[in-house]
C-alpha cells in the first residue's frame, strides 16, 4: 500500500487529520477538489486566533504547514469512486487513474441546498446566511429574517434573535404550537405567515423581502436553515450507516469519528449537523488519532 491513510477532502477536517498523522511519520495522501463549503463567505468568524480572517487564508496556511512534512502528498483532483480491497481501499479519479491506502478518512464535506427563492443563491454567504455564530455579530443588529422548517425553525429563530430584530417566515406546512409561539414571543420574534416571493436589493446587499401578497419587509440579512447533502455517495457505497438530522443526512460516527465500517473514518461537516471550522478541525484530529491506533493494533497483532 502506498499510503497508510487516504484523506478525501483537503479543507479544515482533512488537513487537521493529515497533520496528526504526518507527525506520527505516517504516509498520507490528501485528495482535494478545491471547492470548500465556505468559499462563498468573505471571512471566517469565531475561529480562535483567526477571527475575521478569510477562510481561504486559514486553509492555505494550514496546507503549507502540512505540506512541510515529507510523508504527506497532495493531489488536486476529484475522487469519483471508492471501494474496499484486500488490506485497504482503492480510490478512483476522474481521469481514470487509481490509488490505494490502508485506511480512509472521508472529510469531503457537504453541499448546502438553500430554498429555491429568487435572490437567495446570489447572496449566499454574504447576506443570506446559515450560522448566526459565524456571521451574526457583523450584521450589527437591526431587522433580520429567518427561514426554516418545523421545530428547527423555532429554535433557530430563538437563537438568531440574540443578534437583531427577527422576523420568522413560517412554513405553512409546519404550523406552530402554542408553546412554540410563546417561546418566540418571549424572544421578541415576529411571526410572518405569508411566504417570501423574492429577496430584493443589489446583490449581495439585501434590502428586504417581497412577500407573496406584495408587502415588503425590510431586512439587513436573512438566516436560512438550508438542508445539506453529502457531496458524494462514497460512505453509502462502502456500507456506512447514515444519520438523518433536521439539516439533512450525514455519516454516522462514534465518539472517535469511526464509521460503522472498519477502516473508514469521517470528520467535519460530512459527519455532523452543526458545523464550523473549529469543530471540523477537532473532528479531524480525533479521526487521525483513532486511525493511528487502528494501524498500531493491526501491525502488532498481525501474524
Amino acid at each position: 500500500m502506498p499510503h497508510d491513510a487516504v484523506i478525501i477532502g483537503g479543507s479544515y477536517a482533512g488537513l487537521s487529520a493529515a497533520l496528526q498523522l504526518a507527525r506520527a511519520r505516517r504516509r498520507v495522501l490528501i485528495i482535494d477538489d478545491g471547492r470548500p463549503r465556505n468559499r462563498f463567505a468573505a471571512r471566517a468568524h469565531g475561529v480562535l486566533a483567526n477571527d475575521g480572517r478569510p477562510g481561504s487564508e486559514i486553509a492555505a496556511a494550514a496546507r503549507a504547514q502540512v505540506a512541510a512534512y515529507p510523508t504527506v502528498a497532495f493531489r488536486q483532483a476529484e475522487a469519483v469512486d471508492v471501494e474496499r480491497i484486500e488490506h485497504g481501499f482503492s480510490i478512483a479519479f476522474a481521469d481514470g487513474t487509481r490509488t490505494q491506502g490502508r485506511r480512509l478518512i472521508l472529510a469531503h464535506g457537504v453541499e448546502d441546498t438553500p430554498p429555491d427563492i429568487p435572490g437567495v443563491r446570489e447572496r449566499w454567504g454574504r447576506t443570506a446566511l446559515h450560522c448566526p455564530w459565524c456571521h451574526g455579530y457583523e450584521i450589527g443588529g437591526g431587522p433580520i429574517g429567518v427561514l426554516g422548517r418545523g421545530e428547527h425553525a423555532v429554535q433557530y429563530a430563538a437563537i438568531v434573535a440574540e443578534w437583531g430584530d427577527v422576523t420568522l417566515f413560517v412554513d405553512p406546512d409546519f404550523p406552530l404550537s402554542q408553546q412554540e409561539a410563546h417561546l418566540l414571543y418571549r424572544r421578541g420574534v415576529t411571526i410572518e405567515p405569508t411566504s417570501i416571493d423574492r429577496l430584493e436589493g443589489e446583490a449581495p446587499t439585501l434590502t428586504g423581502a417581497r412577500l407573496a401578497d406584495g408587502r415588503f419587509i425590510p431586512l439587513k440579512a436573512i438566516f436560512v436553515g438550508a438542508h445539506v447533502r453529502v457531496a458524494n455517495g462514497f460512505a453509502e457505497s462502502l456500507g456506512c450507516e447514515m444519520n438523518d438530522t433536521p439539516m439533512g443526512r450525514v455519516i454516522k460516527v462514534d465518539g472517535m469519528q469511526q464509521t460503522s465500517q472498519p477502516g473508514v473514518f469521517a470528520a467535519g461537516d460530512v459527519a455532523r449537523a452543526a458545523s464550523n471550522i473549529t469543530l471540523a478541525t477537532s473532528d479531524g484530529m480525533t479521526a487521525a488519532h483513532a486511525l493511528f491506533r487502528s494501524l498500531i493494533e493491526e501491525e502488532t497483532t498481525a501474524v
